[in-house]
């Protein structure tokens, strides 16, 4: 079984005795956990610095119960009967527990899904300020609950309180434990033990390096230096500067070359991350693509730089503790896997040693994984994950602890902490849904088309009605469209708005407007926000799966509409600077709907009721009408070409929220944020606007999904709001589908289409082969495997599609795709809580890069950047990500756009990057109100 800190009865209280054991004398190990104080940024050289420090080595007598300091509590006569150790016969563990330590990171989850496979056992996961000092020793020395540490990356900077956390203290006086920090950790380790943490010669994200290394027991099994294929990912501003490193401290591996190198060009991709794609798929890339990347470098500007070798790893000398600055949990990062693998062996054999060195009689004492107050926390994570997991399973053969075991309130407070998500509410008013269906096969194009039916059934007033519109099925991309106006019995509208936004000080709590189909409204606070309305009300549906069967999509009826960018404050963000002008969250509870498969070209329509209800009215009416609508065709052509489009009847011109000047700024207030290491990426966004006295919405989206049709492309009007939204996204933010497969498609990398055959092409490469749109895809690839990780089966987060390019009217794009199995106790909500705002708006770390955003930009996204599509009675959900849209609002019309900052951005190109997108958006509505 699992070997951890032996434990020896004394005084009826569990207490570890440690022999005298060679440990760095310092100052520091005597803080309390309320004199430990690290001063941020202690300039020195250049540098930043602990002071106080010194690389002495001593001999020092330690009491692992370390709940203030480590003291001499040992006695003489202890102290003696320790002197002879007796070698007891043990074996290596079935599984490890890991206290993985958050530092408020957006990559976290990805560790976990790692650890979670090699380990045995999922890991818990706390985040560096959820525990005391005290709280923390009570899990590691009485408890006994964890095997090793692993400390997380993160924004920011070890130096600084706030950012490290707990961390520091971790790292001074669990000498006896195995640490491996990651990132930030890595720096942590080094600065705790008096190095300088220094910035790099230029930040490194999302680029990879050759790494070689001294054979350490980290690196066992990998290869070292250049042209060895040890690739890794990096994502850090600030360094351990390598001539401060103090005695105790040994570097263990470095950059090996002078250059960063390209993800895709690499001969040695296939070697990236194995496990990250299924096993009947591989990463993609076109093989003529790969021929040139692999032999024709010089052709394209990669982006290499030069710089000095950089330090990528350290361990301790007397301690079972490690840190390497890359990310080995990158989908892109060569032997991540053996790295872990390897952190596990040192766990394992750390243990090994230190049971073998106690007497005979300490032999009786059981591994702590087999009495009941070492596996608490082990339990409760237990019940927290789905009962399908395989670790899971072994975890529940291993313990044999008493299941019905009452946890004291205190304890209940603390394992609280390690539910990833919260458990689905559990609802009162629950609701029997049927469902009626009639299939017309091969209709669609008989009649006209997606267009000539939602014109002809929902386009002559347009309002209250909307319209998830497939409007580009090339390449599979997408293969459903759903569309519906006012319903019946069950049909209602809700509109939210965050309460008090404008002081910064809502987390979630606001008003709900309802309006059902007689036209009966009320409003209600809703204190805890409107996602977890939304999930009660989605858990509340009863339904008969059988009727289900024959369709061949997933939304069957449920909640169409959006959800607005300021809702990230149900999501983990602490506040909104900014206030938007359009609801933050509209939304139709569509019982009657019509589905087009444009696959087969077939019609559906659809209706739900209440078990008490039998009616087929609209059925029969929405029939009648589909077969008739041969000859209305035409009622498209006059709704697109209606005489607004014209509109020569604005009040003012195009209006930029921000100047170039002023864009420029923002671009170099991203760029030194990302240089200090608190952000590796920051998705700056702006705006422009247009009053507008009188206009026909729907005959602007018309043209829209004409000129730039859209995979997820949409029209929704909420007549009651004054708003219409005409959106052609390519970009799918999340959808969770009958097999419970979450599968997320960021874009990340654009380029304007080319005026011939062959510029097209040279275009499309040079995207392909830029190493800057391969780091921004590659940092919102892993942003949105920690956003899926946190929800779904550990083992099965996956990317089979890494950096395609796909070509649409105007643009090609970087597309990767990502897909994980969710959790059988985690509701659909949940999963979009987990990810929502979609990374690609955002940038990485997540929620320290939206709180600089946040700073930065001058008013609300709004919709722009949230998020539009359904939620079905049964669960399931597709989402698109609000890009390339043009919001109409009371008298107003406004576009957003943006780009990704990152360390190799220059604002000039960011500034004509941002320009190019409104522009394309405004060649597709050319002669409407926009050039008018």
């Amino acid at each position: 079984m699992c070997r951890t800190l032996f434990l020896a009865k004394m005084n009826t209280s569990l207490r570890l005795f440690s022999s005298e054991l060679t440990c760095p004398a310092s100052e520091s190990m005597q803080y309390t956990n309320s004199s430990l104080r690290v001063s941020c940024f202690i300039k020195k050289g250049g540098g930043v610095r602990v002071s106080n420090r010194n690389g002495r080595n001593a001999k020092a007598v330690v009491c692992c119960q370390l709940m203030h300091s480590h003291k001499e509590e040992e006695s003489n006569e202890r102290k003696r009967k320790l002197q002879e150790p007796v070698l007891v016969p043990v074996k290596k563990a079935d599984f490890v527990r890991t206290l993985l330590i958050d530092n408020y990171d957006s990559y976290t989850y990805n560790v976990y899904q790692e650890l979670s496979i090699i380990n045995g056992v999922p890991p818990v996961v706390i985040q560096n300020d959820d525990w005391t000092w005290e709280e923390l020793c009570h899990y590691l020395y009485e408890e006994n609950a964890f095997d090793n540490i692993v400390i997380s990356p993160g924004p920011g900077s070890p130096a600084c309180p706030e950012d490290i956390g707990i961390c520091l203290q971790l790292l001074l006086k669990c000498w006896d434990i195995p640490i491996l920090g990651v990132c930030l950790g890595h720096q942590a380790l080094g600065y705790v033990h008096g190095a300088q943490i220094v910035h790099a010669s230029e930040p490194i994200h999302g680029r990879l390096s050759e790494v070689e290394h001294n054979g350490c027991q980290l690196f066992h099994d990998i290869p070292s230096g250049k042209n060895y294929g040890f690739k890794v990912v990096r994502y850090h501003s600030l360094v351990i500067d390598s001539e401060s490193l103090p005695e105790e401290l040994i570097p263990i591996a470095w950059t090996s070359s002078t250059s960063t190198l390209p993800f895709i060009g690499s001969k040695d991709f296939g070697k990236f991350n194995t496990h990250e794609v299924q096993p009947d798929q591989s990463i993609f890339i076109d093989p003529f693509l790969a021929k040139v990347g692999s032999g024709s470098s010089n052709q394209f500007d990669y982006g290499k730089t030069r710089s000095a070798r950089v330090l990528m790893g350290i361990k301790h000398s007397t301690r079972p503790h490690y840190g390497v600055q890359f990310h080995p949990e990158s989908v892109a990062t060569c032997y991540g896997s053996q790295i872990f693998k390897n952190f596990r062996e040192i766990t394992d054999d750390y243990w090994l040693r230190f049971r073998s060195s106690f007497k005979e009689t300490h032999a009786h004492s059981n591994a702590c994984m087999q009495i009941s107050s070492a596996n608490r926390l082990y339990r409760e994570v237990c019940r927290s994950i789905s009962a399908e997991n395989n670790a899971v399973d072994q975890l529940k053969k291993i313990v044999h602890a008493d299941r019905h075991l009452e946890y004291n309130k205190a304890e209940m407070k603390h394992l609280e902490m390690f539910n990833m998500v919260n458990t689905p509410h559990a609802t009162t008013g629950s609701k029997c849904l049927k469902l009626k269906w009639r299939k017309f096969g091969h209709l669609a194009g008989q009649v006209g088309g997606a267009k000539s039916i939602f014109c002809g059934l929902f386009g002559h007033e347009a309002e209250n009605t909307f319209w998830l519109d497939s409007s580009s099925t090339e390449k599979g991309r997408a293969r459903f469209s759903f569309m519906g106006g006012k319903g019946g019995s069950l049909w209602k509208h809700l509109m939210f708005r965050l309460s008090h936004q404008s002081d910064g000080s809502s987390k979630g709590g606001g008003y709900l407007s309802t309006e059902d189909c007689q036209g009966s409204a009320e409003t209600i606070f809703l204190e805890e926000g409107f996602l977890d309305f939304l999930n009660k009300e989605l858990q509340s549906y009863h339904y008969d799966k059988n009727e289900c069967e024959g369709l061949p999509f997933d939304f069957h009826g449920g909640y169409v509409g959006y959800i607005g960018y300021d809702l990230k404050v149900e999501c983990g963000v602490k506040s909104n600077r900014h206030k938007s002008k359009t609801p933050d969250a509209c939304f139709f509870f569509a019982d009657n709907l019509v589905a087009i498969d444009h696959k087969n070209d077939d019609v559906y329509i659809l209706a739900i009721h209440e078990e008490s209800s039998s009616i087929t009215q609209w059925l029969d009416d929405t029939q009648e009408k589909l077969l008739s609508l041969n000859g209305s065709v035409r009622v498209a052509l006059e709704i697109q070409n209606s005489h607004p489009l014209t509109f020569y009847s604005c009040k003012a011109g195009l209006a930029a929220e921000k100047s170039r000047e002023q864009y420029i700024e923002d671009v170099k207030k991203c760029l030194n944020y990302i240089k200090d290491g608190e952000s590796y990426e920051l998705c700056l966004t702006t705006q422009i606007r247009k009053p507008i006295e009188e206009l026909n919405s729907l005959g602007l989206y018309l043209h829209l999904r004409e000129r730039n049709p859209a995979p997820y492309a949409a029209w929704l009007n909420f007549s009651k709001e004054n708003l219409s939204i005409c959106c052609s996204s390519p970009e799918r933010f999340l959808q969770l589908d009958r097999k419970n497969i979450l599968e997320a498609k960021p874009i990340k990398g654009t380029i304007a289409r080319g005026a011939t055959k062959e510029e097209d092409e040279l275009l499309k490469l040079k995207l392909q082969f830029s190493e800057k749109d391969q780091a921004e895809n590659l940092m919102i690839v892993d942003l949105l495997r920690n956003d899926l990780g946190r929800v779904c089966d550990p083992g099965s987060v996956h990317v089979p599609r890494l950096m395609d390019v796909e070509s649409y009217a105007t643009v090609h794009t970087m597309v990767s795709t990502i897909r994980g199995k969710k959790r059988s106790d985690v509701s659909a909500i949940n999963c979009v809580k987990a990810a929502f705002p979609g990374g690609s708006m955002t940038g990485a770390p997540k929620l320290r890069s939206m709180e600089l955003l946040d700073s930065i930009e001058s008013c609300s996204r709004g919709i722009y950047s949230g998020c539009i599509g359904f939620f079905s009675y049964n669960q399931r959900f597709d989402l698109n990500i609000v890009i390339r849209t043009v919001i109409i609002h009371e008298g107003e019309a406004s576009i957003g756009a943006g780009g990704a900052i990152v360390a190799l951005s220059n604002p000039e190109d960011e500034y004509e990057e941002m320009v190019l997108k409104f522009c394309l958006e405004l060649i597709c509505q050319r002669n409407s109100f926009f050039l008018s």
